[in-house]
C-alpha cells in the first residue's frame, strides 16, 4: 500500500472517529465566498484546477474529503504537494475552502452525457 493511500486511511480513520466530537462542517455564502477567494490567493487552483477540476494535481472537488480528513491531508501531505501549516492558511481559511470545494456542482455521469454524431448520421 503507497504512503498515500495509508495516509488517507489514517485520515479516514480520524475523521470517523471524530464525526461526533466535532460540529457539522456548515456552509454559508460567507464561507463559500471566502473559500474561493483563498484557493485563489492561495495558490490551489495553479494543480487542482480553477474550479477543483484537477490539472498537476488531482481533481480534489469531484470526490470531496469530509472535512477532517481534508484538513488532515493540507497539512500533512505526502507526494508532491507541500505542508500548509496554520501560519500558512488558518483553520479558518482551510474551512472556508473546503465549503467552497463543497458548494461546486458535481459533474454529470459519464453515461448521462451524449455523444457526437458521427459523421454522416
Amino acid at each position: 500500500m503507497n504512503v498515500f493511500r495509508r495516509t488517507v486511511s489514517l485520515a479516514l480513520a480520524v475523521t470517523a472517529s471524530c464525526a461526533l466530537l466535532t460540529p457539522a462542517h456548515a456552509q454559508t455564502s460567507g464561507a463559500i465566498q471566502r473559500g474561493h477567494e483563498h484557493f485563489l490567493k492561495d495558490g490551489c487552483y495553479l494543480c487542482h484546477g480553477t474550479v477543483g477540476q484537477g490539472g498537476v494535481g488531482p481533481a480534489i472537488a469531484v470526490d470531496l474529503l469530509p472535512y477532517q480528513a481534508f484538513a488532515y491531508y493540507v497539512r500533512a501531505p505526502s507526494g508532491a504537494m507541500p505542508p500548509f501549516s496554520e501560519k500558512i492558511l488558518s483553520d479558518a481559511d482551510l474551512s472556508d475552502i473546503h465549503a467552497y470545494l463543497e458548494s461546486l456542482p458535481k459533474p454529470p455521469a459519464a453515461d448521462s452525457i451524449k455523444l457526437l454524431p458521427r459523421a454522416g448520421e
